[in-house]
């Protein structure tokens, strides 16, 4: 037997899925605050579908993948341990200066200065100096790391962030401080940026850096919890984490740089989603993925998901390699809420899974996005998943009175259709950033709809977007969890190497060997096949005078003086690319700023052939809803099991039993492979 399993941990629902000789079940629980209790949870759902004893379960796993929003979390709200920062004297306040109080509206009314991440009783500068080139200009004494080092552990500090001038360049001062710590201070958690991310830009570096080192406590505590438990109840294989780059490592390679699991679940649903438009022959591909706390939307152009070399975190620009997706607080949690201008306000905040919307009737008093979807009825109050989570409609009407209708003047079917129409739109432009922003038009994607929240919003946002196909998976509610398992092993080696055009080519192939020779330590280390081995080199590079870089990928051959002019062809394509044809500074001088590997292991997912769980027979009944875009009541048909039926006009509601799928009035939906719902509309073009 063969028995594969995700998990992904969601602000709201911990998505569990698994995959027993090509049958596939899935399950939900609420997440919980300590991330163990939600996924033991939605192992105990999995467990009673799948009709196995508890004790006999996770000890037949071959493989457990995990996606979690532990580092997603702490840093949005802000709640991770005390770091300490060591850093060269004469740069205490990189952090304070950054690039500027202003963000990407570049609006005067809103400037303000990026929140502390470390405080500055907790930043300690030490006595040393390497410059430019890595030499030594003033040696780092060890009284020097004694005295710096007692001065943190004073204030209190959980753990330390190293980050020193031109460290990336020459670690041997940073190591000087990690080997000090490791032998008078080893319970102290320490990052050091010259091994998480030796590149240049120390704004940059010491971000990554100072929130590495403030979620490692965080992350150790709940991985220790996790895997406990998971080995009590018989777990064998090991604990495979997702990562931001796209790929996932295991717990002990996660462990050494954990901000790399920032937005970890998400990527599991743009891996899915390229993998699905491998299936339907698509390649251009958007994601849009609501679940219970946010939006997250990507785009795959060309079977290739895009990869940011600086990903922003949370309000924090950083050094990492991420999968470039877009997140806004837009979720089926998202709280509905009147400002001082007596304008209608959707998100950013949550209600979470505790309280949660008000129809769960957990406490909750808040209107939220389930709770106007609930009042306009386009979710049936009796099979929320499936009928086991009850909602309370009078609940729902009540919220959106008190906060939203009697403030401004409406109906509560006024006003649920008001935040149902906001949360469309903001959602619609979080895709238009990624596209039309871009340079890309969304008139030639398909969008890839999933998470629990997302059915009843797809066609309105392909709507709105100008996508006239829309495709919904037949496990859009735990879709992430499936993508975790289709992701491959991924290592990136990442390191700054200045060079131009007129130097010697072996000086840039000798920095790509010893990346790649660390490349292989670690497909050892993970004992991945060789055959399932593959090295893809990658190069930063921008035109003199230009800020940032544009990333290119480099023929696998070694560098040779006559392959020069491949790389610097490639560049321009890959710039022009990005930034339009002819816009290419072509007479200038390139420069060569960071080289990278990425080490990939290839995964061999168990492709799925039945689903357990799914209604068998198409049944159909009628129910009055209130249209969103018009605001009228109407009749429409609602199917469950539609696969059996196959083909239908909107507008009509589909209920599965962890989603539901609003297709309105001018659109179709059909049943195509794979049990999947195609939603077509009427083309924009």
């Amino acid at each position: 037997m063969t028995l594969h399993v995700g998990i992904d941990v969601g602000g709201t629902f911990t998505d569990a899925v698994a995959i027993r000789d090509g049958e596939a079940f899935r399950g939900k629980a609420f997440s919980t605050d300590d991330v163990t209790t939600g996924i033991l949870g939605a192992i105990r759902v999995l467990e009673e579908r799948m009709g196995v004893a508890e004790n006999g379960f996770l000890p037949e796993v071959d493989r457990f993948v995990l996606g979690n929003t532990i580092v997603t979390n702490a840093i949005d709200e802000q709640k991770f341990a005390q770091p300490g920062l060591l850093t060269t004297r004469g740069f205490r306040d990189i952090l304070r200066i950054a690039r500027s109080a202003r963000g990407e509206e570049r609006d005067p009314h809103v400037m303000r200065s990026r929140p502390d991440i470390v405080a500055r009783s907790r930043i300690v500068e030490v006595s040393e100096r390497v410059d430019a080139h890595g030499t030594v200009l003033v040696p780092l004494t060890e009284s020097e790391i004694t005295a710096a080092v007692d001065e943190l552990v004073a204030t209190g500090a959980e753990s330390i962030a190293v980050c020193l001038l031109w460290s990336f360049r020459n670690a041997a001062h940073e190591r000087a401080i990690g080997d000090y710590l490791d032998k008078h201070h080893p319970h102290i958690p320490y990052t050091l940026s010259s091994e998480l991310t030796p590149v240049y830009r120390e704004y940059e570096r010491m971000v990554t850096t100072v929130l590495d080192a403030g979620v490692k406590p965080l992350v150790a505590r709940h991985f220790d919890e996790l895997a406990d438990e998971l080995s009590r109840r018989g777990l064998v294989t090991r604990v495979q984490i997702m990562q931001v780059h796209g790929g996932f490592l295991s717990v002990t390679e996660t462990g050494k740089a954990p901000i790399a699991m920032f937005n970890s679940g998400p990527v599991g649903g743009v891996t899915g989603a390229r993998l699905l438009g491998r299936d339907l022959g698509r390649a251009q591909i958007l994601t849009a993925d609501m679940g219970g706390t946010s939006l997250d939307a990507a785009a795959i152009i060309d079977d290739e998901f895009r990869v940011l070399p600086r990903a922003v975190v949370g309000e924090f620009p950083t050094s990492l390699t991420a999968v470039d997706i877009e997140s806004i607080g837009a979720g089926g949690g998202s709280i509905a809420w009147v400002d001082g201008r007596n304008l209608l306000r959707v998100g950013p905040h949550s209600a979470g899974s505790r309280p949660g919307p008000a129809c769960y009737g957990r406490g909750g008093t808040d209107p939220t996005v389930t709770d106007a979807a609930l009042a306009l009825g386009l979710i049936n109050p009796d099979y929320y998943l499936g009928g086991t989570v009850a909602l309370d409609v009078e609940r729902a009407r009540g919220a959106i009175a008190s906060a939203v209708a009697d403030r401004l003047g409406l109906t509560v079917e006024a006003a649920a259709a008001g935040i149902y129409r906001l949360t469309t739109s903001q959602m619609a432009n979080a895709l238009r950033k990624i596209t039309v922003n871009r340079g890309h038009d969304p008139r030639e994607f398909t969008l890839v709809s999933f998470g629990g929240a997302c059915g009843l919003f797809a066609a309105s946002i392909a709507r709105e977007t100008g996508v006239s196909e829309v495709v919904i998976p037949s496990n859009a509610a735990v879709f992430s969890a499936y993508g975790l398992m289709d992701a491959d092993s991924v290592f990136s080696a990442v390191q700054t190497t200045p060079w131009t055009f007129d130097q010697p080519a072996e000086l840039l192939e000798s920095e790509f060997r010893t990346l790649e020779a660390r490349a292989r330590e670690w497909f050892a280390a993970e004992e991945i096949p060789e055959e399932r081995r593959e090295l893809h080199r990658e190069a930063d590079m921008k035109f003199a005078g230009q800020i940032f870089e544009v990333t290119t990928r480099l023929p696998a051959e070694p560098l040779t003086e006559e392959g020069k002019a491949v790389l610097r062809q490639r560049f321009i394509e890959d710039y022009e690319a990005e930034f339009g044809t002819g816009t290419a500074w072509t007479e200038a001088e390139i420069l060569f700023i960071n080289s990278r590997v990425r080490a990939v292991g290839r995964t061999e997912p168990q492709k799925i052939m039945t689903t357990a769980g799914g209604a068998a027979e198409h049944q159909s009944y009628r129910r009055s809803v209130v249209d969103p875009a018009t605001g009228r009541v109407t009749t429409v048909d609602v199917h469950r099991g539609f696969a059996a039926l196959g083909r239908a006009e909107g507008p009509c509601v589909i209920e599965e039993p962890d989603t539901t799928v609003f297709v309105p009035a001018g659109a179709s939906v059909e049943v195509v492979d794979g049990g999947h719902f195609l939603l077509r509309l009427a083309d924009s073009r």
